[in-house]
């Protein structure tokens, strides 16, 4: 059985903690009958990837991993692009009638799914100081203008970099990024934190999870 899942009206300000709470009676209501096996994520608002990944988190929330997920975006977006994906009618096409293929879920230590980019600032998006590693690579120790870190959809899981004065260096893959300082702010799919934490990873979930991709 399928069902389909939409963004709530009112998406203009979200926030971390407004957007999970919209998308939880949501998805909780979807998946009410125990047959379903496929849900669609129809993203059609002013931030498809944050809308995705909120509906991701709840589904590991739920435990409810083993469902197929489809994402329909109205246009391009980080999360289409990294899975090659297409969007718009196409999109809604492949959501009815794909399979899925399983993927390494990407989230954080506040519970967080990532499907497009995150990036560890500093306050009011000024330098970040601190010093971040990816998996036992150090990133830098220092200051810096931010780490950005994307999902690979492929195993180890991620990849980060860090962003210098508006230049970013290459990519580096692996299976965790975590960045520490005095004060790091998390901005996730374009969405920010407002609260400083001393420190936030990203890594691979025990489970994976299912796109509908081919």
């Amino acid at each position: 059985m399928t069902a389909v899942v939409v963004p709530p009206p009112e998406t203009a300000a979200w926030d971390l903690l407004s957007l999970r709470g919209a998308v939880m009676p949501i998805v909780d209501e979807a998946l009410g009958d125990e047959g379903v096996d496929r849900l669609i994520v129809d993203a059609q608002c002013e931030e498809p990837d944050a809308f995705f990944a909120a509906v991701l988190a709840r589904l590991m929330v739920r435990e409810r991993l083993d469902v197929d997920v489809a994402f329909v975006a109205p246009a391009p977006t980080r999360a289409t692009r990294i899975h090659r994906l297409p969007v718009g009618a196409a999109a809604r096409r492949l959501a009815e009638t794909g399979s899925a293929r399983e993927l390494p879920l990407i989230r954080d230590d506040a519970a967080s799914v990532l499907v497009g980019r995150a990036r560890h600032i500093g306050a009011d998006g000024g330098p970040l100081q601190g010093e971040s590693y990816l998996d036992d690579t150090r990133l830098f120790d220092g200051t810096v203008a931010a780490v950005e870190i994307e999902p690979l959809g492929t195993l180890p899981g991620l990849r980060g970099r860090v962003a210098r004065r508006g230049l970013s260096r290459r990519w580096t893959s692996g299976r965790a990024v975590q960045t520490g300082g005095p004060a790091v702010f998390v901005e996730r799919e374009g969405i920010l934190t407002p609260r400083a934490v001393p420190r936030s990873t990203f890594y691979p979930h025990h489970i994976p999870w299912r796109l509908v991709m081919d």
